[in-house]
């Protein structure tokens, strides 16, 4: 993942991501924007399995301590989210890749399998990455480089 060269909003991210779940199945129960009530910027169902999905959007600017404010900021948010472990929700974070980047290197990838954390990479063009926890435990065991 290389890191963006503009800023990268909020909204572009939160609306990216929508449309990618969407064509995946992911479209029972949809809310956005009013998901604040539930404290989340996305909580969505599967509509084949009946898993629900929370999931904490941010942008980010040009700059490298942006990327990294954005990561920590939205990870914990979706923590102090995570209030019933029995329930099995997916958690994700949808960030920019510069942001999603960092998360994937520093996110403990026992905490990822543990907590279902998911990130999502959005790009410049609105191009989605998915990363499940599982993801995040190969990339951190891959020699760097490769």
């Amino acid at each position: 993942m290389k890191q963006t060269s503009r800023t990268t909003s909020e909204e572009f991210v939160k609306r990216s991501v929508i449309k990618f779940l969407t064509h995946r199945g992911w479209s029972k129960s949809l809310e956005w924007d009013d998901a604040k009530v539930h404290g989340v910027d996305i909580k969505v169902t599967n509509s084949k399995y009946g898993r629900t999905f929370f999931i904490e959007t941010k942008g980010t600017s040009t700059s490298r301590s942006s990327a990294e404010n954005a990561f920590i900021h939205s990870l914990g948010q979706i923590v102090t989210r995570m209030k019933n472990p029995d329930a099995r929700y997916y958690y994700g974070l949808a960030l920019p890749e510069a942001s999603a980047a960092i998360a994937i290197r520093r996110i403990p990838s026992q905490f990822a399998v543990k907590a279902c954390l998911h990130i999502f990479s959005v790009n410049n063009e609105g191009e989605v990455r998915w990363f499940q926890p599982r993801d995040i435990k190969r990339l951190q065991k891959a020699p760097a480089g490769g």
